[in-house]
């Protein structure tokens, strides 16, 4: 059974795949990459790639996949199967890397992490997710905390445009979006799927920026589908 190594995004752990994983019943050997520790999307990368297995597939998600491109930028011929879900393969523009700023000052003044966290959810997620899967992922930013999350978006921030890396990409690719998706929206995806050869889209509706734990199920059908 080939492993299938999962990145969370941005502010997220492990919990954010963990509803995915319950949907693959087994199917996949699962291992979720570590993006807490460093300070960097190339710290990040090589780090996962020192934890996981020879060969294995690979699934990011929003910044996640970020690091996935790093990843086939730095050891390409390790990836056998690609799913890139919510992502972007562009730099940062000057409008996004003040938004970035804001709420970096916003995470480093806040004197109550969890209601900072409560009140960001409705950004990422479709109105139409339950309140059992919004508790979680609020209580997964509070857990993942200010100092880690600021760490991270500066580390998004920096990057270079990824685009260049799409084109050289030789393993089947899902490009995988929410049709609702705000934060980084559907068309960014298709520019992804256009300049990425061998790659399919899937568009999951009444979705956000969020899938693994917003349509674990059905993306777990796409991410069954590619590793046949």
């Amino acid at each position: 059974m080939q492993t299938l190594v999962m990145i969370p995004g941005l502010g997220s752990d492990a919990a954010i795949w963990r509803r995915t994983i319950a949907a693959l019943g087994g199917a996949v050997d699962c291992l979720v990459g570590d993006t807490l520790s460093d300070d960097t999307l190339q710290g990040m990368a090589q780090r996962i790639l020192d934890q996981a297995p020879e060969t294995f597939a690979l699934a990011g998600v929003s910044m996640g996949g970020m690091v996935a491109l790093q990843i086939m930028s730095i050891a390409p011929h390790r990836v056998t199967r690609l799913a890139l879900i919510d992502t972007n393969a562009r730099h940062d523009t000057i409008m996004r890397k003040a938004v970035r700023y804001l709420s970096n000052f916003a995470a480093a003044i806040a004197s109550d992490v969890d209601k900072l966290s409560k009140r960001s959810v409705n950004s990422l997620i479709h109105p139409s997710t339950p309140e059992d899967v919004r508790t979680e992922i609020a209580r997964m930013g509070a857990r993942v905390g200010a100092r880690c999350y600021i760490r991270q978006n500066r580390a998004a921030a920096a990057r270079k445009d990824l685009r260049p890396i799409l084109r050289n990409i030789t393993v089947p690719t899902a490009v995988i979006v929410g049709s609702a998706d705000t934060v980084t929206p559907v068309k960014l995806s298709q520019e992804i799927h256009d300049l990425t050869p061998m790659s399919t889209l899937h568009i999951i509706p009444d979705c956000g920026h969020l899938p693994p734990i917003e349509k674990p199920t059905d993306l777990a059908v796409i991410l069954m589908g590619l590793m046949k």
